[in-house]
């Protein structure tokens, strides 16, 4: 029997949270992916906040919520000013210092990933503008749309064909990144496929 070969995607979009440490590993590893495949990644901004504003969280959690807007304002500031390109450099900035960079301080974190990408300090300022909420909201409902609100971060579609996930740690590389491309890839192309899950054992491993 000879194995299915993947059809290689026109068009691959990735939805994130900047704090969120799954979608920061999945990011890593569709970054390899981008790099190795010649790939053009849209990325977008999606928000854990409005996903679970609805929704009876622990107090604890309620307030990382709350402080994850920062981010995502300032990444929607940035493309406002700058256009798409500096989402994915704002988040690669960004995310190295919350995720292994380990860094607690949300709007510290912001200004030094401002200036690793080379853009005015001033942007920082929009973590507490909730003026660009509605930008944020906008992309998250894009992602929805592709696979409803019973999901988490990140989403990752194939020529417009949505999944939650894939949710992984670490983020693998070199050949575990390529059959776990090929195998989502080639799950987007069954029309009737919507879930494959267990539950987590382990939790982000970042190095």
């Amino acid at each position: 029997m000879t194995a299915a070969v993947p059809p290689a995607p026109a068009t691959v979009d990735f939805w994130f949270d900047p704090t969120c440490p799954w979608a920061w590993l999945t990011s890593r590893w569709l970054t390899e992916i981008e790099q190795g495949h010649d790939l053009t990644v849209r990325w977008h901004l999606m928000s854990r906040a409005v996903l679970n504003e609805d929704r009876e969280v622990s107090p604890r959690y309620a307030e990382q919520l709350a402080r994850s807007w920062g981010p995502l304002r300032v990444i929607a500031a940035a493309r406002a000013a700058h256009g798409p390109w500096v989402v994915k450099a704002l988040y690669d900035a960004i995310g190295n210092q919350i995720h292994p960079g380990g860094e607690d301080a949300l709007a510290e974190a912001c200004r030094k990933a401002l200036a690793d990408v080379g853009l005015a300090p001033e942007l920082a300022d929009a973590a507490e503008d909730a003026a660009f909420d509605a930008d944020v909201r906008a992309s998250h409902a894009e992602a929805v749309a592709l696979v409803g609100d019973d999901v988490g971060t990140p989403v990752l579609a194939i020529d417009g064909v949505g999944f939650f996930g894939p949710v992984v740690t670490p983020a693998p590389t070199g050949e575990a990144a390529e059959r776990l491309w090929d195998a989502v890839v080639l799950a987007t192309s069954v029309p009737g496929f919507y879930e494959l899950k267990r539950s987590r054992t382990q939790g982000p491993v970042f190095d």
